[in-house]
């Protein structure tokens, strides 16, 4: 029998990935789409309530408006990029689908205030959750990405301040106004306080397995 061989190799496995691209859209959809995020910020009673009723700071349409695709032509242009922009990303993380494909199943919008945040969460009945970025102005706050092991590492000591951007705990990710991101919905992810005097605006999603 051959003697192993004294060189060491070190594989990376279980990869976590993000998919960032630009829309695809014109250029005037961008503004289209953030009269639309606007104007349902204002119009918008239930949602409106539902925010002040549960200290959610600014506005969001989740839990008063889940058929914006079908109301508003503007988001069901949305929806059918973004479709685009999932089924590539399905493809990157070589799913089986089995004949089925993730299809749109929530699409909200997000009008955060100079100091309002979003905790950190994941999204447990989805497969892919991503958002659509419409406003980000200078001082907001970026995405923050969790390592999907982090709650298992008990006993890990933490890692050094310059350790590589794969092997961090915390990752945080400033898209530019008409960005999408994409994960997967097991990734916990929050948005640390906006610190901005300027709104941040975003659309949020979720795919299901249909």
């Amino acid at each position: 029998m051959a003697p192993v061989e004294a060189t060491a190799s070190v594989e990376t496995l279980f990869a976590t990935k993000l998919y960032r691209a630009g829309l695809g859209a014109p250029p005037a959809f961008l503004d289209e789409i953030e009269q639309a995020c606007r104007s349902l910020a204002i119009d918008d009673t239930a949602g409106i309530r539902w925010c002040a009723k549960n200290g959610y700071p600014g506005y969001t349409s989740y839990a008063s408006l889940n058929d914006l695709p079908w109301r508003f032509p503007t988001f069901k242009t949305l929806a059918r990029h973004l479709d685009r922009h999932v089924a590539t990303f399905a493809k990157e993380l070589a799913l089986d689908l089995g004949g089925r494909k993730l299809v749109l199943d929530s699409l909200w919008v997000n009008v955060l205030p100079e100091g309002g945040s979003h905790a950190s969460h994941i999204h447990p009945h989805s497969v892919v959750s991503g958002t659509f970025y419409v406003a980000m102005p200078r001082g907001a706050s970026a995405l923050k990405l969790e390592d999907p092991r982090l709650a298992m590492m008990m006993a890990h000591p933490p890692r050094r301040k310059a350790a590589p951007r794969e092997l961090q705990a915390f990752v945080s990710v400033g898209p530019e106004p008409g960005a999408v991101l994409l994960w997967e919905s097991f990734v916990r992810h929050e948005v640390p306080v906006n610190q901005s005097p300027d709104e941040r605006i975003s659309v949020s999603f979720n795919y299901r397995w249909d």
